[in-house]
């Protein structure tokens, strides 16, 4: 058994200014994905220049924050969008969901596409190696919060936080780090370098994240005000992640196909 080492969230103090370790990890992922993003322009023949990288980062950057916390709003606190719906702006709080983050990264997406008149599909297979990066420092922002917890076990590794009671827990923020992001990362990047169809790097990533976070959820505690949804074993998590495994091996056998036929 091991005990959470209970770490300030505040990184950094500077009279009235807080500089916390969860805002710190989403900045690191942003400016990770940015590197990532970078290199790949460094790549032969590659139509990508560091303006639009910059616009195209920047605006997945306000989808991240943005639709992450509405996603959470309409996902898990529908209550308090409808009584506050002005907290979808206050985007240095807490609390954003992956799934509304994504919705949110697709719009910044399209937008970028119309105003840069680039394709869609181009685009989602540029970026989309490049956030696994910043879903691992997200995750491990969640496990310096000491939130997102996992269920009870009485495996070697499990973890006692505090808030959380007194028995061991699994760390499923870490469990999400390697699998969402650095197992991803690695899959993505390997699979991005070889010369693939149109499409089929993003359904891949919908592939592999859906099937990662569907499997974490089964040692992740369900949130509080959620529990189980259905046949009191499936999570909301779950039920969100299961329509990206089914689009995403949609876009991805449409993609090999259309390779196909193009010989």
């Amino acid at each position: 058994m091991l005990n959470y080492p209970d770490i300030n969230p505040i990184a950094l103090k500077i009279g009235p200014l807080a500089f916390y370790w969860y805002g710190i990890m989403y900045l690191l992922g942003f400016l990770g994905a940015y590197w990532l993003c970078w290199r790949r322009r460094l790549q032969p023949a590659t139509p990508w220049k560091t303006d639009d990288i910059t616009d195209l980062c920047f605006y997945s950057a306000l989808g991240v924050i943005f639709g992450g916390t509405l996603g959470y709003l309409l996902f898990y606190e529908p209550h308090a969008l409808l009584q506050e719906p002005l907290r979808v702006l206050t985007f240095w709080e807490p609390g954003r969901s992956f799934h509304g983050g994504l919705l949110g990264v697709l719009l910044a997406i399209l937008f970028f596409c119309r105003t840069h008149h680039r394709r869609f599909w181009e685009v989602t297979d540029f970026i989309a190696p490049a956030v696994p990066f910043g879903l691992a420092t997200g995750r491990l922002g969640n496990f310096i919060n000491a939130e997102l917890w996992g269920r009870v076990t009485d495996k070697p590794w499990g973890m006692v936080f505090s808030h959380a009671g007194i028995l061991p827990r699994h760390p499923s923020q870490l469990y999400e780090f390697i699998l969402e992001g650095v197992a991803l990362l690695v899959i993505l990047q390997w699979y991005s370098r070889k010369r693939t169809a149109t499409g089929s790097v993003s359904g891949l990533f919908l592939i592999w994240y859906g099937i990662f976070r569907f499997v974490v959820e089964f040692f992740r505690e369900p949130d509080p005000d959620q529990g189980f949804i259905v046949f009191h074993w499936v999570t909301k998590g779950q039920i969100l992640s299961l329509p990206m495994i089914i689009i995403g091996l949609i876009i991805f056998l449409i993609a090999k196909r259309h390779q196909a036929n193009k010989g």
